[in-house]
């Protein structure tokens, strides 16, 4: 009895230190989702990334957003995200498959975010050697990602707190900069680059291109979900899936209006994926008469702090949900331990060690190359991110054919029917755009090719493969309850 209270209180110590408003949810996810990462290649891809853009967050975000938010809903479903949701409908062994895709993912979609944190130096420090020199890459690389897992160690709470400030300071509010100066830039009659109308917009023939370009725009709205985790600390559990529709909203707003700003201010070929963002930013400054060079460097820098807030998100989100499998017995019990604040610090370090070594391949196989590097990172990130979805949006399906009698809050529908369509609709969209992503991006050099689908194929492979054979060698178990301080001391209850 006196365990029992012991272990009651320090769950609600738990939950009262890491508790969370619905503003620093929606701060915490948005960082995840709304991003400035892909703005410079939708920004070349034309007019037609209005069209893409509104198709990927109407047709197929908004009902990802609502899935989620009714899966979280059900009781006993708040803890593990993806991985309880899916166990939940689809067993054992897919609920962990679904969890290790989610959690492996972002070990190369994190290499994205850091080669954009270092293009944006470059211009910013004058050092474009930062972006064509693999070795001083890798290293810049190296020093963000470890000391972003070292303050990873401060809790939910501290991170949220943060993720507010890296998100307002880092990527609103340059993104709200940059559509004002581009409004300013048409006011003063200044050249377009791009023309919008009904002919432009819509793609005038279905081909390989056509379809490679809109697979990247289904990433810009990927990742509503993997905050679900954090559910449990809400001040009102209810509000989530208010802050998803809300989330879902915005996302289309800022990746529709930054893209535009870009691809209608500077020509197709001097933008670059990785700096497009901030010297597009430095050319509307200077275009209408403001000092763009001394405003771009700050922008930079501001563009810079809100990346790396967003990776923090990232390595603290899915790892909670690894923890939760970690403590049923699906990892080796050396991971199923936690600091005071409940922080899966050797899930997280075990992350960051993987994505060193797929920066190392992946920085150092694209050479002086920094687009192809981006690109391959991208594809590899949308391709593995979207083997969650088709899982997520199975099991999904199997809940609202199989388990209608589970009590939950949120329904994305009452009509099971038009649930199950819609979500049939959003799983068609999935496997195409799955398939698709394997496919050269344009622009990427014939020599590279190769290298670009053969990477893809061996990653993918890669993911497909170990989470089985991790789960051939598990044993379910009960784990107790272990905390872990800073210093590394070990308490058991």
């Amino acid at each position: 009895m006196q365990q029992e209270n012991v272990e009651s209180s320090l769950m609600q110590e738990d939950k009262k230190y890491n508790q969370l408003t619905a503003l620093k949810l929606f701060a915490m996810t948005s960082s995840m989702v709304i991003s400035v990462n892909e703005l410079a290649p939708f920004g070349k891809t034309g007019p037609t990334a209005l069209f893409y853009l509104l198709l990927a967050g109407i047709i197929w975000f908004i009902p990802i957003t609502q899935i989620a938010g009714e899966m979280a809903s059900i009781d006993g479903w708040d803890k593990g995200g993806i991985f309880t949701w899916v166990k939940g409908s689809l067993g054992d062994k897919t609920g962990w498959t679904a969890m290790f895709y989610q959690w492996i993912h972002i070990t190369v979609g994190m290499n994205t975010m850091m080669y954009v944190i270092i293009g944006a130096l470059s211009i910013t420090l004058n050092t474009p050697w930062f972006n064509t020199t693999p070795w001083i890459r890798f290293l810049l690389m190296m020093i963000i990602i470890w000391t972003i897992t070292l303050v990873e160690m401060v809790g939910v709470k501290r991170i949220g707190r943060i993720a507010v400030w890296l998100f307002g300071l880092g990527i609103a509010l340059p993104v709200v900069l940059l559509i004002a100066a581009f409004l300013v830039y048409v006011a003063q009659g200044k050249q377009l680059y791009l023309h919008i109308n009904f002919n432009t917009v819509l793609p005038h023939h279905l081909n390989g291109n056509t379809l490679v370009a809109f697979v990247p725009f289904m990433l810009a709205f990927c990742g509503g979900e993997a905050s679900a985790p954090h559910v449990k600390y809400l001040e009102k559990p209810k509000s989530y899936s208010k802050v998803m529709i809300a989330l879902a909203a915005t996302a289309i707003c800022f990746d529709l209006l930054g893209s535009m700003a870009i691809g209608m201010s500077v020509p197709k070929s001097q933008i670059e994926n990785s700096t497009g963002f901030v010297y597009t930013f430095g050319h509307l400054l200077d275009s209408i008469g403001l000092p763009g060079n001394l405003l771009q460097k700050i922008i930079g820098i501001l563009l810079a702090c809100g990346i790396i807030g967003e990776l923090g998100n990232w390595l603290a989100g899915p790892s909670q949900g690894m923890f939760e499998a970690a403590k049923e017995g699906y990892m080796p019990k050396f991971f199923a331990k936690s600091t005071k604040r409940d922080v899966p610090m050797r899930l997280i370090v075990l992350q960051t060690i993987i994505v060193s070594i797929s920066a190392l391949l992946i920085t150092f196989t694209s050479g002086t190359n920094a687009d192809f590097a981006f690109n391959v990172s991208l594809a590899a990130t949308t391709a593995q991110y979207l083997m969650v979805y088709i899982l997520m949006l199975i099991s999904y399906i199997v809940l609202k054919i199989k388990h209608q009698n589970l009590e939950r809050s949120y329904y994305m529908s009452k009509s099971p029917v038009i649930s199950i369509i819609v979500a049939i609709v959003a799983l068609i969209i999935t496997v195409v755009a799955f398939f698709i992503s394997f496919l050269p991006a344009q622009g990427t050099p014939m020599h590279l090719r190769g290298a670009y689908v053969l990477t893809m194929i061996g990653l993918c492979l890669i993911v497909t493969i170990l989470p089985l054979v991790i789960y051939h060698f598990h044993h379910p178990a009960k784990v107790e309850k272990v905390y872990e301080d800073s210093t590394g001391a070990i308490d058991e209850e």
